[in-house]
């Protein structure tokens, strides 16, 4: 698979991750607030996006590893653009004007951010190998 066809892929998986994301913080954020929300929203987006991206966008890679070294090598790497992602997170939210859509927005903002160090993470050091 090409490059673009993989980074096309990967971007609908992370659309799929994103939905993920944005339904567990609004399902959270009365309980544990905006901030906190993060935490257990980004586990279940991550988890969603490995599961999605091992079967679908690197599909003809593999990592040679275990499921569970695979799942705590991909999560572990995905702790960087998370913190990409949570930065610009709480960036979005200081700066955007208080509404329904301001935790969507946010969370979007820190997607997109995080998106390119995830794929970069995902492909070069969790599915580095075709199949042989």
């Amino acid at each position: 698979m090409n490059i673009r066809r993989e980074l096309l892929i990967f971007g609908i998986v992370g659309t799929a991750g994103f939905l993920v994301d944005a339904g567990v913080l609004y399902l959270l954020k009365g309980w544990l607030g905006l901030y906190w929300a993060r935490v257990p929203s980004f586990i279940c987006a991550a988890t969603a996006t490995w599961l999605l991206n091992r079967r679908f966008t690197f599909r003809n890679r593999v990592s040679g590893m275990s499921m569970a070294q695979e799942y705590a090598r991909y999560f572990g790497l995905m702790l960087g653009g998370g913190v990409v992602n949570y930065l610009v997170y709480a960036i979005a939210l200081s700066l955007l004007p208080a509404g329904a859509y301001r935790p969507l927005a946010s969370v979007a903002l820190g997607s997109i951010a995080g998106m390119f160090v995830n794929y970069c993470s995902a492909r070069y050091f969790v599915f580095r190998r075709k199949p042989g």
